[in-house]
């Protein structure tokens, strides 16, 4: 059998990440796990998300365990691991080291678009609770530990033409392309998380990409601030995003 292939892709909230989860774990060769370090965070910083007990519950709170099932045996006996990875749930007390063991990706949205969606479900997040700042500390971490350029795909992008940029995605991560990964039933799967009663209502719906539709949303005021933070680490991680 090859050698299994471990896939992190690691993405800030309110991106199309379970769109993309739907997509790889399509494929009859893929197991995918969602957000696994999910309840560590929610326990160590005790901050209040919907469904949180719940979600630490079920979960696993000890970081090395949580490295330990991604860097081990992949499940299922499949060829591939897709891990959809929270780059904010990555605290600075985990090791980064296992990064070394798995092929890095990242999946980049615009601030703007990413503040739009989740203000709709909490009101007033902090910078850190979006991601981009972690997002790029992980991004160099993994590009000076590889000496390479990891793959960065730009949300936008995949909406506006799916199939070509899930081609040169899986071309950068070393496995072929699959028709498989361009729809998907609707409806919530075993392998979401507790959570998605609570965050994946309208992906639920989806049974494929759904298409790119610009909007007019303006940034309220009150996070113009953080807004154009995110914005300096998202610009960053785009100039190299695959086109």
């Amino acid at each position: 059998m090859a050698e299994p292939i471990r896939i992190a892709m690691w993405s800030g909230p309110r991106n199309i990440s379970t769109a993309m989860m739907r997509a790889w774990g399509n494929r009859d060769d893929t197991v995918v796990i969602d957000e696994p370090f999910y309840a560590y965070y929610l326990k160590v910083t005790g901050i209040e998300h919907p469904g949180a007990d719940e979600v630490i519950a079920t979960g696993q709170t000890v970081w090395r365990k949580v490295v330990a099932h991604l860097t081990g045996p992949v499940p299922n006996s499949k060829r591939i691991f897709f891990q959809k990875q929270m780059t904010h749930h990555l605290l600075p007390e985990i090791d980064r080291e296992w990064l070394g063991a798995v092929t890095n990706c990242f999946l980049i949205r615009d601030p703007r678009e990413v503040v739009s969606s989740y203000i709709k479900k909490r009101e007033d997040p902090a910078l850190e609770d979006l991601g981009f700042v972690q997002q790029a500390e992980v991004f160099d971490f993994v590009r000076t530990r590889t000496s390479a350029i990891p793959p960065v795909v730009d949300a936008k992008d995949v909406l506006k033409n799916p199939e070509r940029m899930l081609r040169l995605l899986c071309g950068a991560v070393g496995v072929e392309f699959s028709e498989s990964m361009l729809s998907w039933p609707p409806g919530l799967r075993e392998t979401d998380g507790v959570w998605a009663k609570h965050w994946y209502g309208e992906v639920a719906k989806t049974s494929s990409f759904r298409p790119y539709r610009p909007t007019d949303y303006e940034v309220p005021q009150r996070f113009c601030e953080i807004h154009e933070r995110c914005r300096e680490y998202y610009e960053r991680l785009y100039a190299y995003r695959l086109c």
